[in-house]
C-alpha cells in the first residue's frame, strides 16, 4: 500500500468518523485513500475556514479531535483562522495539509510557502512528514497531544511525494494507550485550600470551560450544592450548573453594578475551576487581587496581576473537587438571595416584549420555550453572542457553543453542521447576526446536501453591532459599520431549504417550533432592536470581544 493509505489507517485506529475539507491537487493521494476508507467520511465543506471550524466545534461537543484537510498554499491559509479559534478555545482538533514534493520545498515554488512555521503560534505541536515509515508514530502523537490538557489543536504537512511512497502492508499502527492521566492534587494543597475556605463566609465559584473538557460539570455542581455556594460561568462554562438552580448566578458581565460583577465583588473567596484567562479577563471580575483565590485546574495557573491564586489544586478537576469538600462539616454557607433575586429580574426582563424590531431578550425566551434541555444552540460572534451569554437560561453543560477565546465571526453556521453530526437526535440551532453569517452562509449550501435539519436564526439590523455601539461611546458617531443584505428567503430558497421572516414578536415562537419539525435546513431572518446593548455592554472596565 502507499504512505497515504497508512495515514487514513492510522486516522481510523484513532476513531476518526468525520473529516472536513476542501479537496485539493496535492491531497489527491489522501484523498484517493480516504475513497476506499469504511470508517471514515469525508465531508466537502465549500470553503476551509468552514472545515475547520467544523472540526473546532466537533472536538468541543465530542472531546475527540475533530480533523479538518485542506491542501498546501491558500487552501492552508484558509484553515488557519479555525485552527487558531481551537487553539484560544483549547478544542482538541488535528489540522491536515497537503504540500508541495521534497524535490521543491526549499526553494521558491508555486503555491509553497512554509505552511509549518505558519502554524506554530497557534498549534500545540506540528510537523512535516518527510518519512512515510514515521507516519503511526506521527499520528499518535498529534492525537495524543490534541486530547492531553489544555486540549488543542495539531497540525500534520503531508508532501504530495511522501504520501506515493510504498510501505510495507504489514506496518501496524500503535495501539491507543490512555491519554489523559488522572492525577490527585498535592494533599498539602488540598490542607490549604480547605483552611481557606473553613475562613470564608462568603465564597463564589467562578467556572469555566476545563470544567466541561474535563467532564466534571456534574462533580462541580454536587460540590456547589452541598456547602451551598453560588456559582458564576464563564461564557464557555455556560450550564455546568442549571440556570434554573437558585445556586446559579448565569454568566459573567462585562460592568460594575451588573449583578453576578457586583456578587463576585461580595465575596470573600473565589474558587477559580477550570477557569482560562482567554475566556473572560481577570481584571473585569477579580476588582480585589489581594482577596484569597483558589485556583482549582488540571494545570497551573497561567500568570497575571488580577489572577495571583493564593493556592492551587492542581489535578483532575473531579478529584480535587471532592478532596476539598471531603469531612465539610460546617454547614452550608449564607446564601446571596438578593443577588439571586437580582439575575432572576434581569433574565425576565422584557422577555414578553411584543416590540418591533424585536428585543433580544424576546428572540431569547421563545428561542428557549422552543428547545428541550439538552438541545444545542451555537452562537456565532458579534452583539447576540453577548445576550445569548447572559440572557439565554440553559440547563445542561456543553450546549451552547461560544467561541470566547479568538472570539471568532464566521463559526456559527460551519459549527451548527459539526453539532448535528455530533448530535443527530437533538436539534441544532445556530444564532448569527447578519455580519457573521454572511462570512460563512456558504456551508448552509453542505447542511442541505447532507440533508442536516439546522435552524439558522439570523438576527438583523445591517451593522456590525458591537463596533458600532463601541464607536458611538468612544468617538459620538459611528463609520465603516453599515451593510444592506441579500433577501434571505430568496437565499433560502435558491438552497432548497425553507426560509422565513418574522413580521411581529408573536410569530417568532411558531415559526420556531414549525423550523424544528423539517428534515431540511431552515433560515429564519429575525429584525432586532439593539437600543437595549447600552444596559447590557455599558462598562468602565474592558470588556470581552
Amino acid at each position: 500500500m502507499n504512505a497515504a493509505t497508512l495515514l487514513i489507517r492510522c486516522l481510523e485506529e484513532e476513531g476518526v468518523r468525520y473529516i472536513f475539507g476542501v479537496p485539493g491537487e496535492e491531497t489527491m493521494g489522501i484523498l484517493e485513500a480516504l475513497s476506499k476508507s469504511q470508517r471514515i467520511t469525508f465531508v466537502p465543506t465549500r470553503h476551509e475556514q468552514g472545515a475547520a471550524f467544523m472540526a473546532d466545534v466537533w472536538g468541543r461537543l465530542t472531546g475527540e479531535p475533530g480533523v479538518c484537510l485542506g491542501t498546501l498554499g491558500p487552501g492552508a491559509t484558509n484553515l488557519l483562522t479555525g485552527v487558531a479559534d481551537a487553539f484560544l478555545d483549547h478544542a482538541p482538533l488535528v489540522a491536515l495539509t497537503g504540500q508541495a514534493g521534497l524535490e521543491r520545498t526549499f526553494k521558491e515554488s508555486h503555491q509553497a510557502i512554509d505552511v509549518v512555521a505558519m502554524f506554530a503560534p497557534v498549534s500545540k505541536w506540528n510537523t512535516r512528514l518527510e518519512r512515510s515509515a514515521a507516519i503511526p508514530e506521527v499520528t499518535r502523537k498529534a492525537f495524543r497531544v490534541a486530547r492531553l490538557e489544555k486540549q488543542g489543536p495539531t497540525h500534520i504537512e503531508a508532501p504530495e511525494d511522501v504520501m506515493d511512497e510504498r510501505v510495507p502492508a504489514s506496518k501496524a499502527v500503535p495501539v491507543r494507550i490512555t491519554d489523559e492521566p488522572r492525577m490527585a492534587p498535592d494533599a498539602r494543597a488540598v490542607a490549604a485550600a480547605q483552611k481557606l475556605l473553613e475562613r470564608a463566609r462568603r465564597p463564589v465559584i467562578l467556572a469555566g470551560n476545563g470544567v466541561i473538557r474535563a467532564r466534571a460539570a456534574e462533580a462541580l455542581a454536587e460540590f456547589a450544592r452541598d456547602l451551598r455556594i453560588p456559582v458564576a460561568h464563564t461564557f464557555m462554562g455556560k450550564g455546568i450548573v442549571r440556570d434554573d438552580d437558585p445556586l446559579s448566578w448565569g454568566t459573567l458581565g462585562a460592568r460594575k453594578g451588573d449583578a453576578v460583577m457586583d456578587g463576585l465583588d461580595e465575596a470573600d473567596l473565589v474558587i477559580a475551576a477550570g477557569y482560562d484567562l482567554v475566556e473572560h479577563p481577570p481584571q473585569v471580575w477579580n476588582y480585589d487581587p489581594n482577596r484569597p483565590l483558589i485556583h482549582l485546574d488540571s494545570l497551573p495557573a497561567e500568570m497575571d496581576a488580577a489572577y495571583l491564586p493564593t493556592v492551587e489544586l492542581v489535578g483532575d478537576i473531579g478529584e480535587s473537587l471532592r478532596l476539598l469538600g471531603a469531612d465539610w462539616t460546617r454547614g452550608p454557607f449564607a446564601a446571596f438571595d438578593a443577588i439571586r433575586q437580582r439575575i432572576e429580574a434581569e433574565w425576565a426582563d422584557h422577555a414578553d416584549s411584543d416590540s418591533y424590531p424585536l428585543a433580544p431578550q424576546r428572540i431569547l425566551a421563545d428561542l428557549r420555550a422552543a428547545l428541550d434541555a439538552r438541545d444545542i444552540v451555537v452562537s456565532d460572534v458579534g452583539a447576540h453572542k453577548q445576550w445569548v451569554a447572559r440572557r439565554f437560561p440553559t440547563y445542561w453543560a456543553n450546549t451552547v457553543i461560544i467561541s470566547n477565546g479568538l472570539a471568532t465571526m464566521g463559526i456559527g453556521v460551519p459549527g451548527a453542521v459539526a453539532a448535528k453530526l455530533a448530535h443527530p437526535d437533538r436539534n441544532v440551532v445556530c444564532v448569527n447576526g447578519d455580519g457573521g453569517f454572511m462570512m460563512n452562509m456558504q456551508e448552509l449550501e453542505t447542511a442541505a446536501r447532507l440533508k442536516l435539519p439546522i435552524v439558522t436564526l439570523v438576527w438583523t439590523d445591517e451593522s456590525y453591532g458591537v463596533i458600532e455601539w463601541k464607536q458611538s461611546q468612544r468617538y459620538g458617531h459611528t463609520f465603516g459599520t453599515r451593510f444592506t443584505n441579500p433577501d434571505f428567503r430568496q437565499l433560502a430558497a435558491s438552497l432548497g431549504i425553507a426560509g422565513y421572516k418574522v413580521e411581529s414578536a408573536s410569530a417568532l415562537l411558531p415559526t420556531l417550533r414549525e423550523a424544528l419539525t423539517l428534515d431540511v435546513p431552515s433560515l429564519i431572518e429575525v429584525p432586532v432592536d439593539y437600543r437595549e446593548n447600552a444596559r447590557l455592554l455599558s462598562s468602565t472596565q474592558p470588556e470581552p470581544a
